[in-house]
């Protein structure tokens, strides 16, 4: 994650989620993220293989020079990149995972500026993941961005993140397993910075010294 957009709302989405496949659409309170307002989004559900935005950033529509809102996520890119960001996609919303692309859009002139995307799963009504949370931010800055329409978009990475380090429903499965060993069973809970470890006693504790 290079831009400070993607860092900051990554940050406030992971804490949000509080070790859920992921938070509420209505748990995301806009006040918190102002700033970063203008260069974020919400997709939603239109059909099983499609995605539409249903609120797109001020910044992202000046720089593009059109109205996000209520088109297909996949509109402008070619086949092959549609099928990878389709695959990515597909993670976001089944798994739970973290979507990060790197793109390339360009006018018809042929300028070229540089995006860094964001996906992040929302649950809405229920506790399937109907929403994505996204932010589409300039790695370098082009001044003339916003005086041509950028027509055409190139996947240049991507990349799938997993918060909980392996995919939710394994790490659920694993967490749940049963029965546990005794010794693991009475294990003490220690929490850290939203991380939960289980601490059980061995070696030399509960032994006699001189």
């Amino acid at each position: 994650m290079r831009t400070r957009t993607v860092q900051k709302l990554f940050g406030y989405w992971n804490s949000v989620r509080a070790q859920r496949v992921a938070p509420r659409r209505f748990e995301i309170e806009p006040a918190r993220i102002s700033d970063l307002l203008p260069e974020t989004f919400i997709l939603e559900r239109a059909e099983l293989t499609d995605l539409r935005y249903r609120l797109a950033g001020t910044r992202i529509c000046e720089q593009f020079g059109i109205e996000f809102r209520g088109r297909s996520f996949f509109d402008g890119w070619g086949s092959e990149d549609s099928a990878k960001i389709a695959e990515c996609t597909h993670r976001v919303m089944n798994d739970g995972a973290v979507g990060l692309l790197a793109i390339e859009a360009s006018t018809a002139r042929g300028r070229v500026a540089s995006f860094e995307v964001l996906l992040l799963p929302l649950t809405h009504t229920r506790d399937t993941v109907e929403r994505v949370l996204g932010a589409m931010t300039l790695l370098s800055d082009q001044p003339w961005l916003g005086q041509e329409p950028l027509v055409s978009r190139k996947l240049t990475a991507h990349q799938v993140i997993w918060p909980e380090g392996r995919p939710h429903a394994i790490a659920q499965k694993i967490d749940r397993q049963q029965p546990f060993a005794p010794h693991i069973r009475h294990a003490r809970i220690v929490r850290s910075d939203r991380r939960q470890f289980r601490v059980y006693d061995g070696g030399l504790a509960g032994t006699e010294r001189d």
